[in-house]
Order: C-alpha cells, then sequence, then structure tokens
C-alpha cells in the first residue's frame, strides 16, 4: 500500500513542489489549500486535494476527518508547511497582526498536529515534520511577526519531539532560507491591513521595504528553488533514522553556525551587515 501523507500551503511554492515531488515517488498525497479554487487546480492535475485552513479550527477538524475517511483511519506522515508573512517594525504591529498571524502560522500548526497523533498512535508509527525557516533560528528587521511565530514553532517543536521519544512517532524540523516562493507577494494584503507606515516613526525607512514587497528584484544570495526543501523532505519521511531537523541553503548553514558560537551582540552587527 502507498505511504500516506497530508501537505498544507499547497497551492504554490514549497508545499505545491513537495506535494508533486512525493507524488512522482509513489505517495499518496494529500494536498491542501486554504482556497477551493486552487484545491480544484491541483484535483486536474491528478492530485487529492481539499480545503485546509489554518485559521479557521473547523476547517482543520474536516480536513482531518477527510484524511480519516479516506484512509480508513490512518496516515503515515504530516508536512505542516503553510503560512504568510505580515512585514512591517515591531512597534508598528498591532495586537490583532500578531493575532492574525499565530493562528495561522503557531496554532493552526499545534491544532492539526494534535488532531493527528491519535492516528500515529493507534497505527503504531508516523513522522510529523513542521517546515520553520532560518528565521526560526536568528531575527531579521522587518519580520518580526513571522519571526515570533517560527522561533515560538521551533520551541513547540523541540518538547513534542522530546515528549514523543518514547513512541514510534518522528519529529522533524526542516528550516529553510531564502527560497523561489510567492511569500512576499502574498505578504503584501497582510501589510497593507496592519502596518500604518505612513504615520509611523520609521516612515522613511519603509521606502526599502516596500520597494521589494511591490517591485520585486533580484534573487536573494544563495536563494534555491523549492525543490532544495522537497529533497531534506524526501530524507526526512523516508531515511529509517530521520535528522531532528535538516537545514536548506547556505544562509541557513551559517546561521545556525554562527548563532552557536557569537556572542548576541556580535551576530546583530552580522545580520546588521548582510
Amino acid at each position: 500500500m502507498k505511504k500516506t501523507i497530508l501537505i498544507t500551503g499547497c497551492s504554490s511554492g514549497i508545499g505545491l513542489d513537495a506535494a508533486r515531488g512525493l507524488a512522482a515517488r509513489g505517495w499518496r498525497v494529500f494536498a491542501t489549500c486554504r482556497q477551493e479554487g486552487d484545491c480544484e487546480r491541483l484535483r486536474r492535475e491528478g492530485l487529492e486535494s481539499f480545503v485546509l485552513d489554518y485559521a479557521d479550527e473547523a476547517s482543520v477538524e474536516a480536513a482531518v476527518a477527510e484524511v480519516t475517511r479516506r484512509t480508513g483511519g490512518t496516515l503515515d506522515a504530516l508536512y505542516n508547511n503553510g503560512a504568510f508573512a505580515c512585514p512591517g517594525a515591531v512597534e508598528d504591529l498591532p495586537r490583532g497582526a500578531l493575532r492574525e498571524i499565530f493562528e495561522t502560522n503557531l496554532f493552526g500548526y499545534h491544532d492539526l498536529t494534535r488532531r493527528v497523533i491519535p492516528l500515529m498512535r493507534a497505527q503504531g508509527h508516523g513522522r510529523i515534520i513542521n517546515c520553520s525557516s532560518v528565521l526560526g533560528l536568528v531575527a531579521l528587521k522587518w519580520r518580526g511577526a513571522y519571526v515570533a511565530t517560527k522561533f515560538a514553532m521551533e520551541g513547540l517543536t523541540d518538547v513534542l519531539r522530546i515528549e514523543m521519544a518514547d513512541t514510534n512517532i518522528e519529529v522533524i524540523l526542516i528550516e529553510p532560507g531564502p527560497i523561489g516562493t510567492a511569500i512576499r507577494e502574498k505578504a503584501i494584503p497582510h501589510f497593507e491591513r496592519w502596518i500604518d507606515w505612513e504615520n509611523s516613526a520609521r516612515a522613511d525607512e519603509y521606502a526599502s521595504l516596500r520597494q521589494r514587497l511591490y517591485h520585486g528584484g533580484p534573487p536573494d544570495t544563495w536563494e534555491l528553488p523549492a525543490s532544495a526543501v522537497t529533497a531534506k523532505l524526501i530524507h526526512a519521511l523516508e531515511s529509517p533514522r530521520p535528522h531532528p531537523r535538516y537545514y536548506v541553503t547556505m544562509p541557513t548553514h551559517l546561521m545556525g553556525f554562527l548563532r552557536r558560537i557569537l556572542p548576541t551582540r556580535l551576530l546583530d552587527w552580522v545580520i546588521a551587515k548582510g
């Protein structure tokens, strides 16, 4: 029988590449998206796809029920991938902005994970893989909301891994650096909804951020395609002894190393220098 995996955030980028790549390797993939229109597009490709919106508890519950119905109550792996960014200076982030991003980037991951663990316990095995970021290791200017969710997810995932050590359920983090996705473009509505940059004490500094958001630019240094993340995901899923963490891209390897050896002020200086 085919191994089964539930993947979130499959409308584009990392999630879409993972769904296609694993399906090509013979996995039975449940490729979920927030919008039914995206699910319909994936179904036309031949993928099994249905709605899962992390911010909607009923949607998460319904998605797990759908997996249970389709498999008879089993699931080999979960890949928590869907997330979004809300760029802006920390002092300009209203409470609502943080509440909204945590609902998706952390609470949704946690809710979905809790709902699939009983399936994995009952079958005696499973793999839970959370897509974090280099920004779960180090902080970067203008990305406070996203960084906060990834730092929190790293901690929660580490604790879950320790607690699951007496089971056959592996808990794994994948930590990409710059990957060629549409995350900036998709951040624009959140930026426009929450960040009153024109009345910010840092209004003049927003010029470079807005240029990058609205007009793009060249790829980031060491940027890799989404397939680089899928390659690490495959190892995490198929290796008999997966690593607790998988770094993707040179910046993640570099920042992971520097965080271990540098004092905080010096690390801040290195990051500020880019």
